[in-house]
């Protein structure tokens, strides 16, 4: 089946999208879509550093010590001219006055660790909405993990924080993840479950979404069959990046995808380029790139965000 072009998106167009939010909001969505390399076209790339929290620090930073110094990730999102940089308090709080006005800020508001295992992770809330004021952050992020069986809580918990967020003019920025209850390890990425997740994030209020890249695999008998009725194209990682995008909105909301453990350069540039045919928003790229030397993280998030502002086919 021929790939659908992918839809070239204005910032105005996007933007329009959120008509109804507060101005302090539209305000944070136009800076965070202007800022960095990709300014203006629609596209983001975002370096998260949330890692040493949820997987333990010499998992995170070993590879690269000098991802131990919360100020390296603030200059490496700057010198890579990326949209933002997402962090918890701690690491946020370390550089936020030191580099003040030079890179959009998003606060993660909740965390969790490995310490007690990841089958039902159920994050405490280790930031506050008035912590990212204090910071001068353009946003705030949330995790919530469907599937589990503490996601009513999550929920309920999200949209109390997304209600303060909005009204404090900040975007919020939801991670959707799937597992846990009757969800394999396989069905965590899988294209019903992963659309479903995005879809729940758009549902309680989220202005940006971040799920991870979908599968061919379809978890649930009941999708199954309506994947099959309908021939829903799935066959393709682009296919199913569109799906996704369809999924929340028909594409009235942003959706980025994350880079997930580190991988093959080649095999991960495969993946941005079908998230840029596809109609993706872009991406949200953290091991991948601080557990590189300086230089080839660089090069590593040069070559990204080349490939979907065009320059690099």
């Amino acid at each position: 089946m021929a790939q659908v072009a992918a839809p070239i998106r204005t910032v105005d167009e996007i933007i329009s999208w959120y008509q109804g939010q507060n101005p302090g909001v539209l305000a944070n969505l136009y800076r965070l879509l202007m800022h960095g390399r990709l300014g203006g076209t629609g596209k983001l790339v975002i370096l998260p550093v949330d890692q040493g929290f949820e997987h333990g620090p010499a998992r995170s930073f070993a590879p690269n010590p000098a991802g131990y110094d919360p100020l390296y990730h603030f200059r490496l999102a700057i010198e890579a001219g990326c949209s933002a940089y997402a962090a918890p308090l701690g690491f946020l709080e370390a550089g936020a006055a030191e580099f003040a006005g030079q890179i959009p800020l998003i606060l993660k508001l909740n965390s969790h660790d490995v310490l007690h295992g990841e089958t039902e992770p159920m994050g405490g809330q280790t930031a506050s909405v008035k912590d990212a004021l204090r910071l001068g952050c353009v946003g705030i992020g949330y995790t919530i993990y469907p599937g589990t069986k503490d996601r009513r809580l999550q929920y309920e918990q999200l949209r109390a924080i997304a209600e303060e967020a909005k009204e404090a003019g900040l975007l919020v920025v939801v991670w959707a993840y799937a597992r846990g209850g009757d969800l394999t390890k396989q069905d965590e990425t899988a294209i019903d479950v992963v659309t479903y997740s995005a879809h729940i994030a758009a549902q309680l209020g989220a202005h940006i979404i971040k799920v991870k890249l979908p599968s061919e695999h379809i978890a649930l008998d009941a999708a199954r069959k309506v994947y099959e009725k309908y021939n829903i194209p799935i066959s393709t990682l682009a296919d199913r990046v569109a799906h996704v995008v369809q999924s929340t909105f028909n594409g009235r909301r942003i959706v980025i995808h994350s880079g997930g453990p580190a991988k093959d350069d080649e095999a991960v540039f495969d993946e941005i380029r079908a998230i840029r045919d596809g109609g993706g928003f872009g991406s949200i790229i953290g091991r991948n790139s601080f557990q590189r030397p300086w230089d080839d993280a660089l090069k590593f998030l040069g070559t990204i965000m080349g490939i979907y502002e065009g320059s690099i086919p």
